[in-house]
């Protein structure tokens, strides 16, 4: 398998507009009025921001106007530089490569959704829920953040919506009662969450403590390990499928590094094993996964691996590049 190769747009930004304390929406859409490419809830693009930061923002608009897209974006306290850009610099009619869409965080069909957002983390359930309330099925969301003022859509939810969504900013109401929500989980009910890490962590513990079904849960993480190497790993030898060339990843480095170092070209964006753009195939090896991207039958069937972050399970891999 070779990486997958993904929309390349160039679009053109209609709309800024601010939606929260540090939150921009941003509207895109093609210079020349044209269809954007399809997308499902779940869905996230990936901006290419002045040649210098490629960044993964959720797609938080309607999947059924393709006449444009719509992402929002938290300015981070600890910018690396791509969102200081967007809140500092983007300007209406700039013009700018997108890829994408690329969907990790599939809406699967089920009787009954309980949807946990925290933060920024509302962007890509806002379509989902607006999903399941056109299919009728029954969902509710519980929605945190650090104060009324920080949190995206909240009108719009409250008015859309109204009693099957409950606001806890955590200023007045301290954090959602996780324990509380999956302990009355129904059972069939899937359970979708975004959020910082601790809210993720959080949930993840108490639903697997519960014993409930693996494929009923599912979280998306917007932040990885940066710096994914542990004090027992060993150097690997990577073979590139194409060439034969044998490479060898040392301990403290990554296969992307070592590979990008060798001359090959891999995508990659994040490299905290958060966005899957470095996927690349498995020919022989076990990969020891250390992503948040792939599912628990991607990890189980060792077909593929996200290079920025994971490793060899044994000495050696054969990667499909």
């Amino acid at each position: 398998m070779t990486q997958q190769s993904q929309h390349r747009t160039r679009v053109a930004v209609t709309r800024l507009e601010p939606v929260a304390e540090s939150v921009l929406l941003i509207e895109l859409a093609r210079p020349d009025g044209g269809n954007l490419p399809a997308w499902t809830p779940g869905a996230h693009i990936e901006m290419d921001l002045a040649g210098k930061w490629k960044r993964q923002y959720s797609l938080c608009g309607d999947p059924e106007d393709l006449s444009r897209w719509q992402v929002a974006v938290l300015k981070e306290p600890d910018s690396r530089g791509g969102s200081r850009y967007v809140h500092e610099q983007l300007a209406c009619d700039d013009k700018i490569i997108v890829t994408g869409p690329l969907n990790r965080f599939e809406f699967v069909e089920a009787q009954q959704y309980l949807f946990i957002g925290g933060g920024i983390g509302i962007t890509p359930l806002i379509p989902m829920i607006a999903s399941a309330e056109q299919s009728g099925v029954d969902w509710s969301l519980v929605y945190g953040g650090r104060s009324l003022g920080s949190m995206s859509f909240v009108d719009h939810l409250r008015e859309t919506y109204s009693e099957k969504v409950r606001i806890v900013p955590q200023d007045t109401d301290g954090f959602p009662d996780i324990d509380y929500l999956l302990n009355h989980r129904r059972p069939g009910e899937h359970v979708y969450c975004c959020g910082p890490e601790g809210l993720l962590n959080a949930v993840e513990s108490a639903y697997n403590k519960l014993g409930y079904p693996e494929d009923e849960l599912h979280m998306e993480r917007f932040r990885g390990t940066p710096n994914s190497a542990r004090p027992d790993d060993q150097a690997i030898l990577v073979t590139v499928a194409s060439t034969g060339e044998e490479l060898t990843v040392g301990p403290q480095c990554s296969i992307l590094g070592t590979l990008v170092k060798a001359g090959y070209e891999v995508d990659s964006s994040c490299e905290e094993g958060t966005c899957g753009s470095c996927e690349l195939g498995v020919l022989a090896g076990i990969p020891e996964h250390r992503d948040s991207v792939l599912s628990k039958n991607e990890r189980d069937a060792g077909k593929t691996i996200i290079v920025c972050v994971s490793r060899s399970a044994g000495s050696t891999l054969t990667l499909d590049l």
